[in-house]
């Protein structure tokens, strides 16, 4: 079956191009494009390589890994405490350390790094929650549907709450029926569709934003 989510992420890639060549405050936008780029043309290869029935573990093993990084550098650019951002500095240098680790030597090539994703998974919860906590103690108010961050770590928050569960058990889950694994795969693409759906919003709601305060201008 086609990977229906792939079309929403192609509509991601061509709306946070928009960023890419322009200067604004949510600078952190414009890496979207070359990064949605890059995840689309990594998951239209990993379905290929299934098609001819290719493991692709070794490359999700490390684009996943990559995933990771790229997100939290992306909380990093909208969480507010020097602390955390000091604490998430650290991070984005020791987590692809400790995941290509975990691939090369611990779970090997040819087993999903569950070990790392759940470790990934934990932080990206663990820092969305924070940012949410942070917009609560605002003592202005804000525009919730005008603010990119909020729909992005609102995006990350579920989907890497629902996949917590089913990717960590990735390696159990080897030789199960076709029913589960096709049940499994839908269940993964509509988190796929919310996912990039949620990026089109944030994306939307900025460039809606512009066009609104040039024509009043």
């Amino acid at each position: 079956m086609f990977p229906y989510h792939f079309i929403i992420e192609l509509i991601g890639v061509l709306l946070s191009a928009i960023f890419f060549f322009q200067k604004s405050e949510y600078s952190y936008l414009k890496y979207f494009s070359p990064f949605l780029l890059l995840s689309l043309g990594v998951e239209m290869l990993g379905w290929n390589l299934r098609a001819q029935r290719i493991n692709t573990l070794f490359l999700y093993n490390f684009f996943t890994a990559f995933e990771f990084v790229f997100y939290l550098w992306v909380i990093r650019k909208v969480i507010q405490s020097a602390v955390i951002k000091k604490a998430l500095y650290y991070i984005l240098f020791i987590y692809p350390f400790l995941a290509i680790i975990n691939i090369v030597f611990i779970q090997k090539i040819n087993h999903f790094h569950t070990l790392t994703y759940a470790i990934g998974c934990l932080l990206i919860i663990f820092f969305c929650i924070y940012y949410f906590f942070e917009l609560f103690r605002v003592q202005h108010s804000i525009r919730l549907s005008s603010e990119p961050a909020f729909w992005i770590c609102s995006a990350l928050l579920f989907f890497y709450s629902c996949t917590f569960p089913l990717f960590v058990a990735t390696n159990l889950l080897l030789n199960i029926p076709d029913v589960i694994s096709r049940n499994a795969s839908f269940i993964l693409t509509l988190l796929n569709v919310l996912l990039y759906s949620l990026f089109i919003i944030a994306f939307l709601c900025k460039i809606k934003t512009r066009k609104l305060s040039s024509s009043l201008q």
